[in-house]
Parts: structure tokens; sequence; C-alpha cells
């Protein structure tokens, strides 16, 4: 059972819509190595969990990873729609917002012919979409969940490292700030997590010696990510359990794997950051509510309130 707060769980820098760039985060929301794929591979992995009652720390080290990776898929799908959100720039005419096809004006959607994803505006709205950068869509076949723990933790490892190394590329692809304040984000939770999963092996016997973290980068190239480091953001896990009975921290604790001399803490959840909704886009006829029924659906909640608020006294 999940509890949703109306928060995000980082803040989306505000900064100009950039369609191309939120192509290129759609690599890292629903590519093979994205944070679909990851929710759903820690969460089908929790819930498909065998073992004794001693086992039970690390079913709930990929609880809790699987359970913040929903917020990661919030998150940057946020972001995917704010970059696109008004990037035709293109308002209509002050008379006719919608200039009426043939008519040898300004199309209000040309944008979607040469930029980014068509389908950003054919299809999502100027939405997210569940697919990667060249318009694949996201596959159940990219989990991994073999039954085997030592072999689970690896892959999650892998899949966390690779998550990592993509999104540095991504930093480098754009200067947009609302993009790069949600890739610097993941940068480094992504380490948090292959830090859980280095823990969660090390207690199976691994020594990693020099090898985490993976890809070596020097983080504090990032103006954005040296700031969320500076927090020891890469050293703090989240259980996201309200009845506080994870036992995640018996494995993600002492001196971080990462050898960056922090030491791993478990946090139940961050604060979080306001979410907002997006603004109406008359191009895209999203919402496409009607004024008239508007006004009735209004006019008839009143109504039931001031019902309830009669019966209940």
């Amino acid at each position: 059972m999940y509890l949703h707060t109306d928060q995000l769980i980082n803040e989306i820098v505000v900064d100009e819509p950039d369609p191309a760039a939120a192509n290129a985060l759609q690599e890292g929301l629903s590519g093979q190595f994205g944070e679909m794929r990851t929710m759903m591979q820690y969460l089908f992995q929790a819930m498909n969990f065998r073992g004794d009652p001693s086992s039970k720390p690390y079913r709930d080290l990929l609880q809790g990873v699987g359970t913040e990776e929903i917020s990661h898929v919030e998150l940057i799908g946020t972001t995917i729609a704010r970059l696109l959100d008004g990037s035709p720039r293109y308002n209509g005419k002050a008379d006719d917002p919608i200039d009426e096809p043939g008519k040898g004006g300004a199309t209000p959607l040309k944008i979607a012919l040469d930029t980014g994803n068509i389908h950003h505006y054919l299809v999502g709205a100027q939405g997210a979409l569940p697919v990667d950068s060249v318009g694949n869509p996201w596959s159940g076949s990219y989990v991994y969940n073999s039954g085997n723990l030592p072999l689970d933790l690896l892959y999650n490892l892998m899949l966390e490292s690779t998550g990592r190394l993509q999104k540095c590329r991504i930093y480098e692809m754009t200067d947009n700030k609302a993009a790069r304040s949600t890739v610097a984000y993941l940068i480094v939770r992504d380490q948090a997590h292959e830090n859980a999963y280095a823990k969660a092996l090390e207690s199976l016997g691994v020594d990693w010696g020099k090898l985490l973290p993976i890809p070596k980068t020097n983080a504090e190239q990032f103006p954005e990510v040296k700031r969320l480091v500076d927090l020891g953001l890469q050293s703090v896990q989240y259980t996201f359990d309200a009845g506080n009975t994870s036992q995640a921290a018996k494995l993600y604790r002492g001196a971080s794997p990462s050898n960056d001399g922090t030491e791993l803490t478990t946090e139940v959840m961050p604060e979080g950051h306001p979410a907002g909704i997006a603004p109406e886009r008359r191009e895209e006829f999203s919402p496409g509510l009607d004024p008239e029924l508007l006004a009735l659906i209004q006019a008839t909640a009143e109504v039931e309130l001031r019902d309830a608020d009669e019966t209940g006294s």
C-alpha cells in the first residue's frame, strides 16, 4: 500500500522550454536503464522476495529503493512536461487562439515537425511519454528478477551505475537549468543506490576495494551535483516506511563503499518540494474542458459540499 504526498522529491528549477532536452531526458525516464526500469525491477524483486526472517533487511532495502524510484519517475516525467510546456511559443491571433488550417498564417505546432520528438506534440500534448529518446516504447522485458539474491543485487548495482553514467552524459548535453536540476539530483541518488546495493553485497562477502563509485566522475565539476554531494545526499537512503518497521538500516550503515569519507544513514523520506499543475494548452486541446461544463461541475460541487456540511451539523 502506498501513500502519495503532493510534492516532488526535488525542486525543478524554472527555465525556458527546451524540447530537445526533454527528448534526451526520455532516455533517463523510459530507456533500458531509466527510472521506469529501476522502479519496476526493484518492486518486482521485493514482491517476489523469498527467505526466512533474517533476510528481511534485504527485502526492505529493495522495497525502499523501489518506492523512491516511483518518485524519480514522477520527477523526471514532470521535468519533461515542463520542458515541453509552451515550447511552440505560439498563442494564436488575438481574435483566434487557434488559427484555421489553410489560412496562410503560422501554425501553432509547427515546431513538432523539426524539434525533439514529434510524439511529444502529436500524442502526448506536450507531456512525457513511456518511450526512450528515439521513441522505442518502454518494455517489461527490461526487468531482471532472477530470484537469486546475489545475482539480483549485482544486476541492480550495474543498473544504477549505467543509469548514472547516462545521466552524466545527459547533463553535458544541455545547459537548461530545469533539466540539469533534475539530472544532477538523479546522479547523486543513483550513487546512493549504488552504495545501497554495494553494502548489501558486502554483507554477502563482496570486497569492493577501490572499484566504486561507477563511473568515476569528478562530481564537483557539476555545480548542481556538488551542492547535493556537500549535503551528503549520496550517503542517505530512504525507507518510505510509514510504520517504521523497515530493517534496511541493518545493511545501509557504516563507511560508504564509495570511499568518500562519509557514513551511510537512513531516513523515512525527504521533505519534498511543491509540485503544482501546468497551465492549459489551447493548441493541444488540453485539457479541453468546456466552460459551461466547468461551471456546472463547480455549481454541483458547491451544492454537494453545502449538503455535506448541513448533514454533518
